[in-house]
């Protein structure tokens, strides 16, 4: 770990950029096939005040061996499995309902608890 700090940074970054992915940001299409969400007005991106307080944990410190400095790539790490477990969690507390597809929305997520409340 060169810089702690910056590690933690981009761990962080990461992980609310798959949380954004997962329930904020959403290409829509009209019927046509036009774009509907083609501004920040339409098409959320996260920002800080989007998710809860975040952090993160560094578990060891094993540098690289193929690399002159013994650095590793850290960013990608928190966007890569957030839309992969966020959605098994849901689908784990709405009794096994099955989604495959992002984003996952408030109005997303109500229809698939819809067996639940029949």
């Amino acid at each position: 770990m060169i810089n702690p700090l910056t590690l933690r940074g981009q761990v962080l970054g990461a992980l609310v950029q798959g949380l954004g992915g997962v329930f904020l940001e959403h290409l829509a299409y009209d019927a046509d096939g036009q774009l509907t969400t083609g501004s920040f007005a339409d098409y959320l991106l996260p920002t800080t005040t989007d998710f809860p307080k975040l952090r993160s944990i560094t578990q060891g410190r094993h540098p690289a061996r193929i690399t002159p400095l013994g650095a590793k790539g850290a960013g990608e790490g928190g966007a890569i499995p957030a839309g992969g477990v966020i959605a098994n969690a849901i689908a784990d507390a709405l009794g096994g309902a099955r989604t495959n597809h992002l984003p996952l929305s408030p109005d997303q997520v109500w229809r698939l608890a819809e067996p639940l409340r029949a």
